[in-house]
Parts: structure tokens; sequence; C-alpha cells
């Protein structure tokens, strides 16, 4: 059995709903990618090196990420000896077999968040400006809260200007408790009293939102790791999560992102926005691929709910829906 078949076989039995997120708010990469590949292979009638050259430049143009790109190209080359492939047509299933496999190769795959019952669950998220960072806040919250769970958001963003009434704001959305201080105040002191707050109400997760300022990196990273100090010191093993917010439309700027945050910060997962805007959803693999950090959620449309647990087989089915629907 062909592996699109087992992915659609796979899809079938996952929620429906989940499913049509996937294949909808990936409608711009779908259009983009699959169609130069079913062009791709339609042109060709036979797998060759030149077939292999214009695949490359395919995979290059979706940000897939160069390195990436080549181990993925020398897969495919050998998994097409292997099999004695001489259709193009049949390199389409390779192609969507060997994506899953690249996500799920590395050490970290789950995307659950590591959340416990009877303790208070802290999530840091960070990112810089612009990528969607307190909106991702705000539709968490309303997961959690959908979940049963009592919630408390952190305004540790002191410096940009909204930031905080942002963050009201979906507290208000999503009827979740704000602790705040003045404009400007210090974030590690909000994180205490944020934590202090959230013991008091018997909070199951507490969200903290911090500084973005990426232009100012060495002060971002060092206010960073005061504020990571001061909640380890209230509540030990915490931040239980350090989710880093990165805006999908940026491609290779979101990895250099991901690259600066990692290095000086212990990130443990990645949240992907406006995955629905952009033609270019190979980011995914390129980050899981070169800097084996997972993708926990990605954003698949502006609506309080579309922000989804990262699942590797309906991406795949999110590039290939067309393709899989045939199968």
């Amino acid at each position: 059995m062909s592996f699109l078949k087992r992915l659609k076989e796979s899809i079938t039995k996952q929620s429906d709903s989940v499913t049509n997120k996937f294949r909808d708010g990936m409608t711009k990469t779908r259009s983009n990618f699959s169609t130069r590949v079913n062009d791709l292979v339609s042109r060709f009638r036979k797998v060759d090196e030149e077939f292999f050259e214009e695949l490359e430049e395919i995979l290059i143009g979706a940000d897939v990420g160069v390195a990436t790109v080549m181990d993925l190209i020398d897969e495919l080359k050998l998994e097409v000896k292997r099999r004695n492939i001489q259709d193009p047509l049949e390199v389409r299933d390779v192609i969507s077999e060997k994506l899953v496999e690249i996500y799920d190769s590395g050490k970290q795959s789950s995307a659950e968040l590591n959340l416990k019952e009877d303790r208070l669950n802290v999530i840091l998220v960070v990112g810089v400006n612009g990528v969607g960072k307190t909106t991702t806040i705000g539709k968490l919250a309303n997961k959690f809260k959908s979940e049963g769970k009592t919630v408390v958001l952190a305004a540790g963003d002191t410096f940009r200007a909204g930031a905080i009434e942002q963050l009201e704001v979906w507290g208000q959305r999503t009827g979740t408790a704000v602790i705040k201080q003045s404009a400007g105040s210090d974030p590690a002191a909000v994180m205490f009293d944020a934590v202090q707050a959230a013991k008091a109400r018997k909070a199951d997760v507490l969200i903290c939102d911090t500084a973005g300022r990426l232009q100012n990196k060495v002060n971002l990273m060092n206010e960073l790791e005061k504020v990571k100090r001061v909640i380890e010191r209230e509540v030990p093993g915490a931040p239980h999560e350090v989710l880093l917010v990165l805006d999908a439309t940026t491609g290779q700027n979101a990895m250099s992102q991901a690259k600066q945050f990692s290095q000086s910060t212990d990130v443990t997962g990645i949240v992907l926005t406006k995955l629905d805007g952009t033609a270019k959803g190979g980011i995914v693999l390129a980050i899981r691929s070169e800097l084996d950090i997972p993708v926990k959620f990605v954003g698949l449309g502006e609506k309080i709910d579309d922000l989804q647990e990262f699942n590797a087989q309906q991406y795949v089915y999110g590039l290939f829906a067309d393709l899989v629907e045939e199968a």
C-alpha cells in the first residue's frame, strides 16, 4: 500500500474538524508546493538528475532549508533506486513519506505540553514583537479554559506600547485573570506577583508574556534569564514549558530567530503562527531538522480556536490533501 493511501487511512481515524483546519489553513502552502511538484512530475518522463535538481529548487523555495533539502534529496535518490522507481508520479508518494520521517526522526517528537495535574504549570512565552505572541497566549488560555483548567495570565511585556492592554482584552475574551503592573515596570516583579496570585487562586496554568525587543538582544536575554530565575525560585522546576512564537510568513528570518532564542534560553517548543498566510510552509521541517525543537502548535487562522496542536501527519496531509483524496 502506498504511503499516501496509508496516510489517508490514518487521517480518516482522526478528528474531522482538525483535519479540515489543516487542509483549509494550508491552502496557500499547498497551492504553491503541490502544484509545483505536480507540474514537475508531469513534465518529466523519467526520474533523473535533472528531475532531482528541479525538485531541490522547489523544496528550497518552500523554505524547507538548504541543509534539510540536501539530506532529503539524498534520501529520495536512495529510496528511488532501492524501489527501482521509473515513473516520476510515484516519487510524490516517496516525498510525502520522507517529509513525515524528517519530522519524526528528531529526539523530541511529542507535541504534547509538559502539563501535570496537582501542580501550578508555568508556561513562559517568548518571541520578538509582531509575531503574534500575545494573541497566541490568548488562544492558549482559551484552549485550557475549554478543557476546564483555571488559567492566570502574567503581563510581563511591560515595555511595548499597548502590550498590557492587549493582554487584558484577551483576558476579558477568555474570562481569565491578568496580573499586571504599570508600563515600564520590572518584568521579574510582575512574574513574582503572578506566581503568588496563581497559587492563591489554585490555578492549573500560569501563562507568562515576555518582552520581545530583539534589537537589544543582550538585554532581552538577560531579562528572560532573570524572569526564569524568579519563576524557578517560587515554583521549583518551572517554567515547565518555554514556547517560542515564530511568524511562518517570515520564512528564514523565523529560522534565524529560533537559533538566537534557542542559544540563549531553553526553548522547549515552537508555536508557528500565520501558517495559513504563507505559501512557504516548509519552515516547519527546517526548524525541526536543523534545531531539533518540536513545533507544538500552529496557527491556522484568525479565530480563537484556530491554534492547533501540531501533528506531522496532518501537516503532510495539508501539503498533499488533493493527492491524498485521490488515493
